[in-house]
């Protein structure tokens, strides 16, 4: 997974949310050490502050952990992780579901048509 970053919010929230995202995507699982914050900030490109404080943003929110000599850790909590994931996928859903009513679908026939393209929009 690439670091990608727009620049239509702060870097830091951006890297906490792409963070978030592997971490529910199980790119970074349960338990696991997060590599150091200089290696982390040399593969985003970013300046290792920046990196810092987007770790510890998600320190405060219990995602990760630290350890004083061995570096930070995911959270052991996969009922948190479970829980953020849903939250992240009903905030797509409603978001995808506001788009389409804007295009003039209700929910329901928005999502006859996901039914029957089979989700993909080849069809």
């Amino acid at each position: 997974m690439t670091w990608d970053f727009s620049g239509d919010r702060a870097i830091y929230a951006q890297i906490a949310e792409q963070v978030k995202l592997r971490i529910i995507a199980g790119i970074y699982p349960v338990g696991t050490r997060l590599p150091s914050v200089r290696d982390l900030a040399a593969e985003a490109a970013v300046n290792p502050n920046t990196m810092q404080r987007a770790l510890s943003d998600l320190e405060r929110e219990g995602l990760l952990y630290s350890e004083r000599t061995s570096g930070r850790f995911v959270t052991e909590d996969s009922a948190m992780i479970a829980k953020i994931k849903t939250e992240l996928a009903q905030s797509v859903i409603d978001e995808f579901f506001e788009k389409m009513e804007r295009l003039g679908y209700t929910r329901t026939a928005a999502s006859q048509l996901i039914i029957k393209t089979g989700g993909t929009g080849n069809e």
